[in-house]
């Protein structure tokens, strides 16, 4: 006798979502909008129930011996419940890719041929201990069309369903489908690789996390995936850099925000200005608390200086430890620093090759020449002349919220925004038209 078929939390969030894609992708913009004002409403008016949440995640994160890097990461208050619903708002007036028709000409066969922007369908986010991406990533996907399916770690387990709830509950208020935001939450390992081969529901995996999860997910995944790995970072300064400036963007790519992926994690200086610009640059990361992990020049140049030596006749204050071959290829994520010195732009970027993971990498010149050279032989999704690494973000970029950023060349590089969200069909207008 026949049985029924059993299926998961998983698999039916996941049938729920392509149901809603399907209404979604003919969903006008005015309706999207509404729906995504109504999410910022009601973070803002029920601000308390969010954090009633995250502090449940906050205790649970402490007891568990989480660092002080996650624990901020996982942290809400207020300001930032504020400043998530404002990412909100600030997608609502972007344009609405969907529809947008990227080109159109006239065959010589008289066919009328338009290339349009379409959803992707269904996208789920797996991310981990950052409840925001649990309402940015659904903000850009409902705005460009998507359903999105969320699965976060079980660290902001409480967090992300109070959101997630929040969000579905004033975007179906506001007429969009049931399904459109579905959570997945709680089943470790095994419903991570339920949810990586659902390849008849789902359209696209994006996740946000280190590369532990990205490992996890190469395992298993049958569904496309569009990594928003790790952040390798590299800021060099050449030999004719403007020293004044490099100091500040120095200190701004390592020390603004050091649990991000776009801090800068590697420092590679020129050989001919390390020493001018390296002695105040360590007394300053060492006033910001950075551990220096620092090559042999670096770490002979430190040592043979003198207090009498130093501006000021004061001692350089950082703690340094001689690099080794692993520092180099390291996404530290917190206040260390792997600091080299190079001969020439080419070493630089020789080495940015062999160890950069292709996401933000920065040079500090003003030979126009050297700028070239970098900017060409550096393969990565964002190269920066005379400016931080910090800046590789959707928000910056005038895109709004950001999903992550891709280290990937196919489809998508760099932030994942509303148009990376989108793929394309062409629309093919005759009029009686038959090959012959």
């Amino acid at each position: 006798m026949a049985t029924a078929a059993v299926t998961s939390p998983v698999i039916d969030t996941c049938r729920a979502a392509r149901r809603a894609a399907r209404e979604l992708a003919q969903i006008d913009t005015a309706r999207k909008d509404t729906a995504l004002a109504g999410i910022a409403r009601a973070l803002i008016e029920r601000t308390d129930e969010i954090l009633a949440a995250n502090a449940l995640d906050m205790r649970s994160g402490r007891e568990a011996g989480l660092g002080d890097t996650l624990l901020d990461r996982l942290a809400l208050d207020a300001s930032r419940i504020a400043a998530i619903a404002a990412a909100v708002q600030d997608i609502v007036v972007l344009p609405d890719p969907v529809g947008e028709v990227i080109e159109g000409r006239r065959l010589p066969s008289g066919l009328d041929i338009r290339r349009m922007r379409v959803p992707l369908g269904v996208i789920a986010v797996v991310y981990e201990a950052r409840p925001n991406v649990t309402i940015d990533a659904t903000a850009l996907c409902l705005k460009s069309g998507n359903a999105i399916v969320l699965r976060g770690s079980s660290t902001a387990s409480h967090s992300n369903a109070a959101l997630a709830q929040i969000a579905a509950q004033a975007a179906i208020a506001a007429g969009l489908p049931e399904g459109c935001i579905g959570l997945v939450a709680g089943g470790g390992h095994e419903e991570l690789a339920r949810l990586a081969t659902q390849q008849d529901t789902v359209d696209l995996i994006i996740p946000r996390g280190g590369e532990g999860l990205k490992a996890a997910l190469q395992e298993v995944a049958t569904v496309p995936v569009i990594y928003a790995a790790s952040g390798n970072c590299h800021v060099y300064v050449d030999e004719t850099a403007d020293l004044k400036q490099a100091h500040a963007i120095v200190l701004n790519a390592k020390t603004q925000r050091p649990g991000v992926c776009n801090a800068a994690e590697t420092l590679l200086v020129h050989s001919e200005v390390v020493a001018d610009l390296m002695p105040d640059l360590l007394r300053a990361l060492g006033r910001e608390g950075v551990l220096v992990r620092a090559d042999e020049r670096i770490w002979a140049l430190a040592s043979c200086f003198t207090p009498e030596e130093l501006p000021m006749g004061e001692p350089l204050g950082v703690v340094m430890e001689p690099a080794t071959e692993a520092d180099w290829a390291t996404e530290y994520l917190a206040p260390t620093f792997a600091v080299g010195v190079v001969d020439s732009v080419e070493e630089a970027i020789e080495h940015i090759s062999r160890y950069g993971s292709g996401h933000s990498e920065a040079i500090l010149t003003r030979d126009t020449d050297a700028a070239r050279a970098f900017q060409l032989g550096v393969d990565a999704a964002c190269v920066y002349v005379n400016a931080s690494t910090r800046f590789t973000d959707g928000g910056e970029f005038g895109m709004g919220a950001e999903i992550g950023n891709s280290t990937q060349k196919l489809h998508a590089r760099g932030p994942i925004g509303l148009r990376e969200l989108c793929t394309y069909k062409y629309l093919v207008t005759g009029d009686g038209h038959v090959r012959d």
